[in-house]
């Protein structure tokens, strides 16, 4: 498969040049045909501010009661620290062996930032996010060689010792959330200590970006079976990297270190120009030369990652943003393209890329609950970016939500459907393991209820 790396806008469609396939592949219409759906695309249209309002409003009423009450203080683990990672479906806690660090730092950045968004319940979320970050300071941290454990049993010491750097980067973020909240110089330490011992035995100084597996020796070790990523042996991954891109941005916003900066701007560019392929996909796996490897297209971390470059260049201030902009909107469009429920909404999983980037084959349309918020999310940002010219990313957003709201949710036992047919039946019933938990639904809502807050009473 023949995979660009770099954005070139001068070959890049236009917005409008997209915008007419998108239209004619979902709605079978010209674009320049009066009356079509598609044409309709095109009209800006200006929702009121009560309209934003009230979407802001059923946002944060699902942040509260399909969120944050279930899983604080339910998931207040008491007798072994940190959280629970397993919940049935009407939320009894289930038994588990071991904990994992991407679930036990999700779980304490939510609770930091619900601490920072409600006021009214600070002393709640304060001190749910000091209860994760003590095990991750106690538990979590690797005291004798560095770096943070893939994961710990309940009841003993951790036999595997090699850090997964998609699990470490997880740890820093939500340390870097905590101090935010907590203002608790222990843990901006111990983020800075993380970022430290990650960038002396991660870093790859010879291409750029970092490594996936770190041995107990301090050495290199991705296993040839591939990691809990995927990536095999002398690969690195896009899931890594834009994770380590989102903490990062996380932490340089409470400690703007030069070295830090600098490895944020790599990181950022590597998303840009390695991770990243127009028409507007993600490679998802290379070698450690950055040399593109097949793989399946993700929707949900095209849409991701659209967000996390866009927010990484206003956390660096750059000047000039139009490249990571034009990336994030060419990410959605190609979702929008070939992964997007025209008929119900919500995004699908996956499917195969062909050598020109298109999706003909290989679909996946089962609907999975962080996709669907990822999605959301990526879809207002660029609304608030682009309303003037195209009504495009507010209609796809309402059909986004509408979908949320009415096939994603559990309204007897409430939260969120892990994964859901297409036409709208969940089928896992469980509401948390260690790979499903709050902080990508409760990410989404933050945002975008907030954004919706801001649209409605503009400063300028």
């Amino acid at each position: 498969m023949k995979m660009i790396n770099r954005i070139s806008l001068g070959r890049t469609l236009s917005l409008v040049a997209l915008l007419f396939i998108a239209g004619a592949a979902h709605d079978n219409a010209r674009a320049d045909e009066p009356g079509s759906p598609a044409a309709q695309s095109l009209t800006p249209s200006a929702p009121s501010a009560e309209v934003y309002l009230k979407v802001a409003a059923e946002l944060e009423s699902n942040l509260k009661d399909h969120i944050l009450e279930k899983f604080f203080p339910a998931a207040l683990d008491e007798k072994n620290g940190g959280f629970i990672e397993n919940f049935s479906r009407d939320w009894k806690p289930q038994p588990g062996a071991t904990k994992s660090i991407v679930y036990q730092s999700r779980l304490t950045w939510t609770s930091a930032e619900a601490a920072r968004r409600f006021p009214d319940k600070a002393d709640l979320y304060l001190s749910m996010t000091r209860h994760g970050a003590a095990y991750l300071a106690q538990k979590m941290w690797d005291e004798k060689d560095g770096g943070f454990f893939w994961e710990v049993p309940v009841n003993g010491q951790p036999e595997n010792t090699f850090k997964q750097m998609y699990g470490h980067a997880f740890g820093i973020y939500a340390l870097a959330a905590n101090y935010r909240a907590t203002h608790d110089p222990a843990a901006l330490e111990l983020a800075q200590k993380a970022f430290q011992w990650m960038d002396k035995y991660a870093h790859d100084s010879l291409h750029g970006g970092y490594f996936e597996n770190i041995g107990p020796d301090g050495k290199t070790a991705n296993p040839k079976s591939g990691n809990a990523v995927g990536a095999k042996e002398d690969q690195k991954s896009m899931n890594t990297g834009i994770h380590i891109l989102e903490a990062l941005t996380e932490l340089y916003a409470v400690w703007p270190d030069p070295l830090l900066k600098k490895r944020l701007q790599e990181m950022l560019d590597i998303c840009q120009r390695r991770f990243f392929s127009p028409p507007g996909y993600l490679i998802q796996f290379t070698g450690r030369d950055w040399k593109p490897l097949t793989s399946p297209d993700s929707f949900g971390h095209d849409v991701e990652a659209g967000f996390l470059m866009v927010e990484a260049a206003d956390a660096l201030e750059l000047k000039d943003k139009t490249s990571y902009w034009e990336a994030a909107r060419q990410l959605v469009e190609h979702a929008l393209l070939y992964g997007w429920d025209e008929k119900r909404g919500g995004l699908y999983d996956l499917g195969t890329l062909n050598a020109d980037g298109s999706v003909t084959s290989g679909l996946k349309t089962e609907k999975i609950w962080w996709v669907q918020a990822e999605h959301l999310n990526a879809l207002l940002l660029l609304h608030e970016h682009s309303a003037k010219e195209t009504s495009r990313y507010w209609d796809a957003f309402q059909k986004q939500w509408h979908w949320i709201s009415n096939f994603q949710i559990d309204t007897l036992h409430g939260g969120w459907w892990s994964e859901v047919r297409k036409e709208g039946e969940p089928f896992l019933h469980s509401k948390a393991d260690r790979w499903t938990e709050c902080y990508h639904q409760a990410r989404a809502m933050f945002n975008t209820s907030a954004r919706l807050r801001k649209m409605a009473s503009p400063t300028d």
